[in-house]
């Protein structure tokens, strides 16, 4: 049986039509296509011509799952960047499927984790053997436009998804240069209190950038020009943190000192997750950063951050540590959802 699988962000959507795999329990994925959300009025008209136009040659969808950018109630959500109101039932009526389910975008990649492949990911921390209760939770952290953290209990019969607004965690400085960092994102975001996902994530990147470069010994950096003749584009958060990490790679001192400060505050974020949430069963590294950062999320420097704990340092070393390599581990784990609906429906 075929099932249909959504990744619905305020940008772009990604639907695909995959299909249960003989050999693995991993979806088989048949056909996919992207879609620029703002040149659609709703989700509906998307979902009809993708089914009706791009998948006519092939058997309708008896379940589906759609992994939304946004908070979800009683199967219903709203895409406030795009006045969208979005029906799970009124999908799966619209659509006839047998099953249809809304799930945040970020919370529904715990339901992926089980079914990885070896390609999809890579470890950069061992640990140890997971002993007692905890050996069946997971976290997964991820920066991209935001912040997301979810977490989940993964046994062999089931997959329990423990939603989280961890991201929005105060931001704790650890040095002098992190306190002033904080008092200026204070002052410049006209706030009284600074939260991880002001830091970590990609416009925290372009953050740091633009009050590294406010220091009188960066008033002649090239980078100045470049900021202002982009101050007006459309994907500016997106372009500013590739071309720091491009010029970091490079070899720009101020660059990569901006980098090296962003890395340095997401591996501490992630060793207060280890903390916070003891998940022996491993502690994953998602996002749209993740691919791009892989070299450096095994460096010294964020590996230090991360363990840095004091008495919980040994600890912290003992959490499996891995990151997602695919891009599209979204749609990928909305598939896996999908599939579990099946049986469901």
């Amino acid at each position: 049986m075929n099932f249909l699988a959504c990744d619905l962000g305020g940008t772009k959507i990604l639907l695909g039509i995959f299909q249960e795999n003989d050999n693995t329990d991993s979806p088989n994925l048949i056909f996919k296509k992207k879609y620029i959300s703002s040149e659609w009025d709703s989700i509906e008209m998307i979902v009809e011509d993708f089914l009706r136009n791009e998948c006519k040659f092939i058997t309708h969808p008896f379940s589906a799952c759609f992994a939304v950018a946004g908070p979800i109630s009683n199967n219903n959500a709203k895409i406030i960047n795009l006045s969208w109101n979005i029906s799970g039932d009124r999908l799966k009526n619209k659509f006839k499927f047998k099953s249809c389910e809304l799930v945040n975008d970020f919370a529904v990649q715990i339901y992926g984790i089980p079914f990885l492949k070896k390609s999809q990911y890579s470890t950069i921390q061992n640990g140890h053997h997971a002993v007692g209760a905890n050996k069946h939770l997971h976290a997964i952290v991820g920066a991209g436009t935001g912040l997301g953290i979810a977490r989940g209990l993964i046994t062999e019969n089931n997959i329990q998804v423990l939603a989280s607004e961890g991201g929005h965690i105060e931001y704790s400085p650890k040095s002098e240069l992190e306190w002033d960092l904080k008092n200026w994102l204070k002052n410049s975001l006209n706030v009284n209190r600074i939260s991880c996902e002001r830091i970590v994530s990609g416009a925290g990147l372009s953050r740091i950038a633009e009050w590294r470069l406010s220091k009188p010994d960066a008033k002649n950096h090239p980078f100045q020009k470049y900021i202002k003749e982009l101050k007006f584009a459309n994907d500016l958060e997106k372009i500013l943190p590739e071309q720091i990490c491009k010029l970091s790679n490079e070899g720009d001192i101020l660059m990569n000192e901006i980098e090296n400060i962003w890395l340095g505050a997401y591996g501490s974020l992630l060793g207060d997750v280890a903390i916070h949430e003891l998940c022996l069963g491993g502690l994953w590294i998602s996002g749209g950063t993740a691919p791009k950062h892989f070299k450096n999320f095994k460096s010294d420097l964020f590996l230090k951050q991360f363990s840095d704990k004091g008495r919980l340092k040994d600890m912290v070393k003992s959490i499996p540590v891995k990151v997602i390599l695919d891009e599209e581990f979204g749609l990928f784990s909305a598939a896996c959802r999908a599939k579990m609906l099946l049986r469901r429906a």
